[in-house]
């Protein structure tokens, strides 16, 4: 069974009606965050899919290259709410989930609820805290809901946790366990931009000008987001295109130098994502190519180098480059 909601497939007549929606919509998200964030448009790119594929994202990044400033932009562009939790190692999980506190005056005991109860969640250096924290968000990323105290409460949708790390500290942080990991739909590295774009940041920010999350408009309801992500969970898939995916995935258990691969949430993460690329594209079907330009920040999480490969300084992403490369795509 998908992790991710709308799955229920639609006649090609109202695929292809709805496809204009979700592509405006993005092109409008990208156009908007890109007057914000300089020299990102593949990470902005990556954030939307996963967005509209109804996932969750780790971002990960060097410091001061823009992750928090990102998420921000994009949560001042969608109408829902947006909660900042912000991981520390002394932060519990009633501070992420909340708690029951007994009331005097009805002399009964409320449910006081966290940040957690949100559209849009960033969660800040998740790995500053202890897995038992990190733990609190595993329920909620998965099933959409949160138990406190024995009773379960559904979240409104849509809900998209966005969560950062930083990934060049060691010394007070808590790698995030394998199955946390596999919750997310992507990860996506935040790279140095290029000269030119790091140049116009210095200059809009040092000349007074700024590049203010709060200053994007504010451009959808979370009823819009919701049909969005209808729409794109609603694209066509063929048989041969699906078996590519997992083609991809099951290579990755068997690759030399692989000491764990992706599950099979893997070949599904990985056709949610190609069905958000091809929409994004104003395609009604995914194609082979949406596969591999969703494999890399699907996969990359999700995919473990054996320790004698790691040591040599050989890097996921190239394990995985080559993984694609071995498994023959379907003729267009």
């Amino acid at each position: 069974m998908s992790d991710y909601p709308f799955t229920e497939p639609v006649p090609p007549a109202t695929q292809a009606e709805s496809a204009p929606l979700a592509t405006g919509l993005a092109q409008t998200l990208r156009t908007e965050l890109r007057k914000v964030i300089f020299g990102q448009d593949t990470v902005i790119d990556q954030v939307i899919a996963t967005f509209l594929a109804g996932g969750h994202v780790l971002l990960e990044g060097k410091p001061g290259l823009g992750k928090t400033h990102l998420v921000v932009a994009l949560a001042n562009t969608f109408g829902g709410l947006f909660s900042r939790i912000q991981f520390t190692p002394d932060l519990m999980p009633s501070d992420v989930t909340g708690f029951t506190l007994f009331d005097m005056k009805s002399q009964t005991f409320q449910v006081r609820r966290g940040p957690i109860f949100t559209n849009l969640l960033l969660a800040d250096e998740i790995n500053r805290s202890p897995a038992k924290t990190q733990a609190a968000l595993l329920e909620v990323m998965q099933e959409r809901q949160v138990t406190i105290d024995g009773e379960t409460i559904k979240l409104d949708p849509p809900f998209m946790a966005l969560a950062t790390q930083n990934p060049i500290e060691q010394e007070g942080t808590y790698p995030l366990p394998e199955a946390q990991l596999d919750r997310f739909l992507m990860k996506v590295v935040m790279d140095y931009p290029s000269h030119s774009d790091e140049a116009q940041v210095v200059q809009d920010v040092t000349s007074g000008t700024g590049l203010s999350a709060s200053s994007v408009a504010k451009l959808y309801s979370p009823e819009d987001i919701i049909k969005a992500q209808q729409d794109v969970a609603n694209i066509r898939c063929v048989d041969e295109v699906v078996n590519y995916a997992v083609n991809i995935v099951r290579a990755s258990r068997t690759a030399q130098g692989i000491s764990l691969g992706a599950g099979t949430r893997g070949a599904i993460s990985l056709v949610h994502i190609a069905k958000a690329y091809a929409y994004m594209s104003g395609r009604g079907f995914v194609v082979p190519d949406d596969i591999k330009q969703s494999a890399l920040p699907v996969l990359r999480h999700r995919v473990q180098l054996a320790p004698e490969l790691a040591i040599s300084g050989q890097k996921v992403d190239d394990a995985i480059l080559n993984i694609i490369a071995g498994v023959e795509a379907p003729r267009q």
